[in-house]
């Protein structure tokens, strides 16, 4: 018996440390791949430049379009997805009868194991023409296209972590608060998502993640034209579209250019999952100062 215990506690530390060594290289790499481009380019130039050029006579590799591109439709479809998200876990965590309870919270599983290629095939022959049709975009393949392609992609996990959240909360609060002569609408916003607000911000956490490292269904629908976007309905190029349909036919400049972007995505992601931890941590220290 202790054998076998220490048997399965070498295979879990083996695990640990290969992904943290996974981890360490894949760093590593991206980062010697990407930091020598953009040092040869500029710093300034390359990270704030408005033009990408790069099978030019005269190459430019200026990728703050693609930046932007990157910025606004992650956060548009944050703003889209989180609230509704919110809804739709409350709906099924207090407010929805079993049943229905029950098939809301398939069809969000359903979703969440959709390939991301259905949902770009999706917007390009559904979004992208409603676009065009009613608000008079050129083709449909814009900034707005790939913002709703985003916010629905993003909805399950949000909407699966946040009830899962609420129901953590114990039902002695809820129960609770409506003794005390709250409704039940008070009870679930002043009282329940305030308790659950730890697990509610990781969800955020995880869908800002998979929005701003989404590839195939934005590359489908956002344009493909790097430049600064001035309405939803310019088409763009976010950053993981800009590596993914460069790569094949890139030249030693435009490919190690590509390495820099990597670089640049993978700092942003960095900085975005610190500034959102930090978050959640305040917000679960918040909760224990609170008890």
């Amino acid at each position: 018996m202790k054998r076998f215990e220490k048997t399965i506690e070498s295979v879990f530390r083996a695990s640990g440390w290969f992904s943290i060594v996974s981890v360490i290289l894949i760093t590593l790499y991206i980062l010697a791949a990407g930091i020598p481009p953009i040092l040869k380019t500029g710093v300034t130039k390359f990270i704030f430049g408005t033009q990408w050029k790069p099978t030019a006579e005269v190459p430019q590799f200026g990728i703050l379009p693609m930046i932007l591109a990157s910025l606004f439709g992650t956060a548009g479809a944050v703003l889209i997805a989180v609230p509704t998200g919110l809804s739709a876990a409350i709906m099924i965590y207090e407010l929805a009868p079993k049943r229905l309870a029950a098939l809301l919270r398939g069809c969000m599983e359903i979703m969440a194991g959709i390939p991301s290629v259905v949902y770009g095939f999706f917007g390009l022959t559904v979004i992208a023409p409603l676009i065009r049709v009613r608000l008079g975009s050129p083709t449909g393949n814009c900034l707005l296209a790939m913002t709703v392609i985003l916010s629905a992609m993003i909805l399950p996990t949000i909407t699966s972590i946040s009830e899962t959240s609420l129901r953590a909360v114990p039902r002695e609060y809820m129960e609770g608060a409506l003794a005390l002569g709250a409704s039940r609408t008070e009870a679930i916003f002043r009282v329940v998502i305030p308790a659950a607000k730890t697990g509610i911000m990781a969800s955020v956490v995880l869908g800002t993640g998979r929005a701003v490292g989404e590839t195939m269904a934005v590359m489908m629908v956002c344009g493909n034209i790097p430049r600064i976007p001035h309405s939803l309905l310019d088409a763009v190029t976010p950053m993981t579209a800009a590596i993914a349909k460069d790569i094949s036919y890139a030249g030693h400049g435009h490919r190690a250019a590509l390495f820099g972007i990597g670089a640049v995505l993978f700092l942003f992601i960095v900085i975005l999952n610190i500034l959102l931890n930090a978050a959640v941590k305040s917000s679960a220290a918040e909760r224990e100062n609170c008890r």
